[in-house]
């Protein structure tokens, strides 16, 4: 008589798959979420935790349950092995964070003039001394975010400034524009990073002997280290700015 052998399925396998499941939708559903403002940064901060959670889990149940498979041949390489995937895919973020943490200095603020630094709208003015890292640091770390001198005049800087801004879809929050008289310009805006998160953005436009400097600030509204987001993003924009204003421009 033939004997029917039953292979069970390994329920370490079952159960990472299951927390693998449940930790990908939290993952990446609040961040939508976040970025349209349909869910509080205190929710989502919670669910992105309750994500590492599960997905640290889903990796050490697949681990162990290679372990059990091994030792007892039951099924569920399968399920063990795209648990794990799922948990190193949810964690990477996790992982590319700490990496840009240990390469830029500890600031969630950057400008290119910390002495006559820009005025903020979004948040009160933290006192220089606050600084985790110090100025010297930051431009070390971030060497073209820079006050910029242009020979076009305040009121085509500030038309240009206003068109790039638009065209990185911040959203303006305060201007001023600059007068005839010398008077300074001014742009107050919010960008989004990727997670949802609002960073303030200032511009300001200054009439000088050798003609119309431009200082920019970069700050996070919320958490004490930026990754370097800031400081990258002062660079980026004014490396575009110098590419524009270096076009011909029409007389205004």
């Amino acid at each position: 008589m033939n004997m029917l052998t039953i292979q069970r399925t390994s329920k370490w396998a079952i159960w990472a798959q299951r927390m693998g499941g449940f930790a990908l939708p939290l993952g990446v559903l609040p961040i939508w979420l976040h970025r349209t403002e349909l869910m509080s940064s205190g929710v989502f901060q919670f669910l992105i935790l309750v994500a590492i959670i599960l997905a640290c889990l889903a990796i050490i149940l697949g681990i162990a349950a290679y372990i059990r498979i091994w030792q007892t041949g039951d099924h569920g390489w399968g399920r063990a092995t795209l648990a794990i995937f799922i948990g190193l895919l949810c964690l990477s973020p996790i992982i590319y964070g700490a990496n840009l943490a240990a390469r830029y200095p500890l600031t969630n603020d950057v400008t290119t003039n910390w002495e006559r630094n820009l005025s903020l709208t979004q948040k009160e003015e933290p006192p220089l001394s606050s600084l985790s890292a110090l100025p010297d640091e930051i431009l070390q770390a971030f060497p073209r975010a820079t006050t910029r001198v242009y020979s076009l005049s305040p009121q085509q800087m500030f038309s240009l400034i206003k068109e790039l801004v638009a065209l990185h879809e911040w959203e303006i929050v305060a201007q001023d524009q600059p007068g005839n008289s010398g008077r300074t310009g001014q742009i107050n805006a919010l960008a989004m990073t990727l997670m949802g998160w609002r960073d303030e953005v200032v511009l300001r436009v200054t009439s000088s002997q050798d003609g119309t400097k431009v200082d920019m600030r970069s700050t996070s509204l919320n958490g004490a280290h930026d990754l370097g987001t800031n400081g990258l993003r002062i660079e980026s924009f004014l490396a575009e700015l110098d590419a524009v204003a270096a076009l011909p421009q029409k007389n205004t």
